[in-house]
C-alpha cells in the first residue's frame, strides 16, 4: 500500500479521522477525501531536502528572521475547516508563526517545496499545485531530480520559471536570497 496509489472507498471519502487512525509508521496525504499513501523517500530525495532546509534555515537565521522552515513529516491544513484535505510537504516555510501549533500549520505556508518521487509526480505537478495556489501559498517549488528540473511558481507575481540543477534560483518571498542548485549536485560530491 505504500506505492502512492489512490484508495477511496465510500461515497463521502476519507476524513482527518482516517489520517489520525493510520497505523504507526504509515504516512499519507488526504486530498479532497482521497488518501494517497506515501512511500519512504529515497536517499537522494532526503539529501536534497537536507541541503535545501539547511540553506533556507541559514538564510533566515542570518537575517534574524521569524520564519520557520519545517521538513516532512509536518502537517499542513490549508483550510482548517476542511476535514477532507491534509498535506505533508517536503519543506514548508511559514513566516506567520501564529499559524503553527504542535499539530501543524493551520493556513497557507508562505513557501512550499515538494521533491518529486515517482509515485508523487501527478499529485505534485497538478493536484498540489492547484490546491496550494487556491489555498494562498505564495510560492511553490517542484524539485524533480529525476528530470533535472525545478519548477518555481510565484503565485503572487503570477509567474513560473523552469530551471535545472545547474541554475541559481531567486526566491520570490525573500528579496535578497537565491539558491544555487549547482551546489546541490545530485551526481557528485556536493551533496
Amino acid at each position: 500500500m505504500d506505492d502512492g496509489k489512490l484508495f477511496n472507498f465510500g461515497n463521502n471519502g476519507y476524513s482527518m479521522k482516517d489520517i489520525y487512525n493510520l497505523p504507526d509508521g504509515k504516512r499519507a496525504e488526504l486530498i479532497d477525501g482521497q488518501i494517497f499513501y506515501m512511500a519512504p523517500p529515497s536517499f537522494t530525495h532526503q539529501k536534497i531536502s537536507r541541503k535545501l532546509h539547511q540553506a533556507i534555515a541559514n538564510y533566515i537565521d542570518s537575517k534574524d528572521g521569524k520564519c520557520e522552515v519545517l521538513a516532512a513529516p509536518f502537517a499542513v491544513f490549508l483550510n482548517p475547516d476542511d476535514d477532507k484535505t491534509y498535506f505533508e510537504p517536503d519543506l514548508s516555510i511559514i513566516c506567520d508563526t501564529s499559524k503553527l501549533d504542535e499539530k501543524g500549520c493551520y493556513g497557507a505556508p508562505d513557501w512550499i517545496i515538494e521533491i518529486v518521487s515517482p509515485s508523487s509526480r501527478p499529485r505534485d505537478y497538478i493536484k498540489k499545485m492547484i490546491k496550494y495556489n487556491m489555498g494562498g501559498v505564495r510560492e511553490y517549488w517542484i524539485v524533480d531530480y529525476l528530470q533535472d528540473r525545478i519548477m518555481a511558481y510565484n503565485f503572487e507575481q503570477e509567474t513560473v520559471g523552469e530551471c535545472t540543477f545547474a541554475d541559481k534560483i531567486k526566491i520570490g518571498i525573500f528579496e535578497d536570497f537565491e539558491i544555487d542548485f549547482a551546489e546541490i549536485n545530485i551526481n557528485g560530491s556536493s551533496l
